[in-house]
Parts: structure tokens; sequence; C-alpha cells
């Protein structure tokens, strides 16, 4: 059983920055590309970001150029630095593999006031 523990949600202003990490409890953890997901209010659940076990990275074109994926093979974490954040940008964010093939984690709130 795998298990994903998300943080670093909040409140910010348009405009501002938010580091959203994620633990995950899963043994050969350097084996599995990584991606952030998110929820919005009313909507189906998308992926935004993901890294490959190389640590190359890819977004989604509403989140390129402004979130930053990285992982660190050593703490079993994947971050997600979020700057110029939009009121667009207000979901719940959670972390999985690629395929999101993990139970998912509680993921945390980010919420973005215009």
């Amino acid at each position: 059983q795998v298990q994903l523990v998300e943080s670093g949600g909040g409140l910010v202003q348009t405009g501002g920055s938010l580091r959203l990490s994620c633990v995950v409890f899963k043994n050969f953890f350097s084996e599995y590309t990584l991606a952030w997901y998110r929820q919005a209010p009313g909507k189906q659940r998308e992926l935004i970001a993901s890294i490959g076990t190389d640590a190359t990275p890819n977004y989604q074109d509403s989140v390129k150029g402004r979130f930053t994926i990285s992982r660190d093979n050593a703490q079993n974490r994947v971050a997600l630095q979020m700057t110029r954040l939009k009121p667009e940008d207000t979901a719940v964010y959670y972390c999985n593999s690629d395929r999101g093939s993990w139970s998912w984690g509680q993921g945390t709130q980010v919420t973005v006031s215009s």
C-alpha cells in the first residue's frame, strides 16, 4: 500500500507563490515517473505536471512557465513550485504516479484570491 502525503497549500493572492511537497512512502521511488494533479470544484482531476525518472519535466499548457516540478529521490519527495498564481489555479492538489495508479492522498488545498 502506497501512502502519499501532500502539504504546502494555503491561501494566496493573485500573483503569489506557493511550494507544494509530497512524500511518497513507496519502495523503488526513483523508478517511477511522478506527477502532480489538481481538482477544482465541480471539475475532473487533471494531471498538470510530471517528472520522469531522469528528472525530465512535462507541464500542461495552463501551468507551463509558472510551475516547476522537482524530485528528491533520497527523500522520496516530489515538489511543485508555483509562481504567478491565478484564481483559476484554485483546487485541491495531489501527487501520484503519472498513471494515477496509487491510492490518492488527502491532497492539499490551494486557494488563490483575486
